[in-house]
C-alpha cells in the first residue's frame, strides 16, 4: 500500500458521491462573490420542532437520571409508544420487544443493516436514482449492488417484472423508498402486494424506507408495507422523526418488521453503540403521542403542500414546467430545453445556477446514473424565499435560452405567432 494512502481505506471510495461537498464549495464561492444564496440543496427542515417538544426536550435534559448509558435496543417506553403510533397510523400490530428497534435516525439503520443481514459477496437490489446511503451501506458490508432503474415511463416506481430473474435469485435484500428521495414516487398497497409476491418467490428481504410517511399531499396518505398480511415474514420498514416532527438534529427513528432482521441489527448495534440519548427518546414519545392526539389539526404535510403549490406555480410562471409531487420535500425536475434537447448536464446547470443566480440545488447524477438530466430541489425555505428562488431561476433559464416565460408565451400564442 502506498504510504500516502496507508491510513485511508479503499472502501471510502464507494461511500457515495462527493457532489455534496462540491455543492458546498459552489455555495461558498457564490457567497464570497457577494451573492445571497437560497439553499434548496440539502433536505434539512428549516423550522424547529414545535414549542412543546422543545420544552419537553429541555425538561428531559435537565433530569439527572437521563445521563446513563441508554439501551442500544431502545427505551421500553419509546418502543411501546412507537408500536402504538404504528397501530394508530397504519392499523398494524408490531411487537415492541421483538419487532422494533430504536435508531439514531433512519440513516443509522440504513448504514448498518447490510452488515447485520448479509455476508461479504452477497448482492442487493438498490434503486437508481436512490438515496446515497443505500449504496454506502452495501459497500461497507462488502455487498455488490444491482441497481434497478426508476424512470418516468414507470412513474419512477420499480418495474418489478423488468428486473432480471437472475438478479432476483441473487439478491439478499431489496431497498424501496416510497414516497422517495430524490424522486417523489407514490404507490398504493397493490403495488406492495406485487412486490411481496416477488420477494417471497425469491426469498428476498424487502427493506422499505418510509422516512416521508407524514409528508404527503392532496389527501393521500402513504401506506406501510407492514399493513399487508404476512409482510413481517419478509419485510422491514424504517421510520424517522426527522422530517415529520422537525427533529432532524436529535437523531431518532426506528426499524419495524421481521424479527430476525430487526434482531440481527439490534445485535450489531449492541456491539457498536449505546443507543439514543434518553432525553431524545422521551421527547420522541411526546411527539408521537401528540400526533396521535392531533385530531383535525394539520400535520407537517400541510406546510409543505402550501410551499409546493406556491413554488411550482412560480416556476411554471417562469416557464419551467416541473412536475407536481404528491409527497416529500423535494421536486425532481427535468432540465428544461426549448428544443427538446440540452447541452447542459445536471452537474453543470446546478453549478452555474448557484454561481450566477444564487440558488443551490443538487445535480441528479449525485443519486445515480439514471439521475442525469434532472436536478433535485428541496422546498426548505419560507414561501417568499421560494418565490424569489423561482424568479432567479427563471431569469437564469431565459438568459441561457432554456425556457420562455409562460406569460410571454401565452401572449405570443394569442397573437398567432407562437409555434
Amino acid at each position: 500500500m502506498n504510504k500516502t494512502t496507508r491510513w485511508r481505506s479503499q472502501r471510502l471510495e464507494h461511500l457515495g458521491s462527493a457532489i455534496f461537498a462540491e455543492v458546498a464549495g459552489w455555495k461558498a464561492e457564490a457567497r464570497a462573490a457577494g451573492l445571497d444564496v437560497i439553499d434548496l440543496g440539502i433536505g434539512s427542515p428549516d423550522l424547529p420542532p414545535a414549542e412543546p417538544l422543545r420544552q419537553e426536550l429541555s425538561r428531559q435534559a435537565l433530569r439527572e437520571d437521563r445521563y446513563g448509558y441508554p439501551s442500544s435496543r431502545g427505551d421500553a417506553a419509546f418502543l411501546s409508544q412507537a408500536s402504538a403510533w404504528l397501530a394508530h397510523r397504519f392499523g398494524i400490530a408490531v411487537d415492541p420487544v421483538t419487532e422494533l428497534l430504536a435508531l439514531m435516525g433512519s440513516q443509522d439503520g440504513l448504514a448498518h443493516l447490510a452488515l447485520a443481514v448479509t455476508n461479504p459477496g452477497d448482492k442487493a437490489l438498490l434503486p437508481d436514482p436512490g438515496y446515497p446511503i443505500y449504496g454506502a451501506g452495501a459497500a461497507l458490508a462488502g455487498v455488490e449492488p444491482m441497481f434497478y432503474p426508476l424512470r418516468e415511463s414507470s412513474a419512477f416506481l420499480p418495474d418489478l417484472d423488468a428486473i432480471p430473474e437472475e438478479q432476483w435469485r441473487a439478491a439478499a435484500y431489496m431497498i424501496v423508498n416510497i414516497p422517495g428521495n430524490p424522486v417523489s414516487a407514490v404507490a398504493d398497497l397493490p403495488f406492495f402486494e406485487r412486490l411481496l409476491d416477488k420477494a417471497r418467490k425469491y426469498d428476498v428481504l424487502v427493506v422499505h424506507d418510509l422516512a416521508y410517511s407524514e409528508m404527503a399531499f392532496d389527501g393521500w396518505q402513504p401506506p406501510s408495507i407492514l399493513q399487508l398480511p404476512g409482510a413481517a415474514e419478509i419485510a422491514v420498514e424504517f421510520h424517522s422523526l426527522s422530517k415529520s416532527f422537525n427533529l432532524a438534529g436529535c437523531r431518532i427513528g426506528f426499524l419495524a418488521g421481521n424479527r430476525e432482521a430487526v434482531g440481527a441489527l439490534a445485535d450489531l448495534k449492541a456491539n457498536i453503540d449505546y443507543g439514543v440519548f434518553n432525553a431524545v427518546q422521551q421527547t420522541a414519545i411526546a411527539a408521537l403521542r401528540a400526533d396521535m392526539e392531533r385530531g383535525s389539526r394539520p400535520s407537517v404535510g400541510a406546510l409543505y403542500q402550501r410551499r409546493r403549490d406556491r413554488f411550482v406555480a412560480a416556476l411554471r410562471e417562469e416557464g419551467w414546467e416541473v412536475e407536481m409531487p404528491k409527497a416529500t420535500m423535494f421536486l425532481w425536475a427535468r432540465i428544461p430545453s426549448m428544443d427538446g434537447g440540452s447541452s447542459w448536464t445536471s452537474r453543470s446547470i446546478s453549478r452555474e445556477m448557484v454561481r450566477q443566480a444564487g440558488v443551490a440545488v443538487i445535480p441528479g447524477d449525485a443519486f445515480g446514473k439514471e439521475g442525469e438530466g434532472f436536478v433535485r430541489i428541496a422546498i426548505v425555505e419560507q414561501e417568499e424565499r421560494l418565490v424569489e428562488a423561482a424568479r432567479r431561476i427563471g431569469s437564469f433559464l431565459r438568459e441561457h435560452g432554456l425556457v420562455g416565460k409562460a406569460a410571454e408565451q401565452e401572449e405570443s400564442d394569442a397573437n398567432g405567432v407562437g409555434f
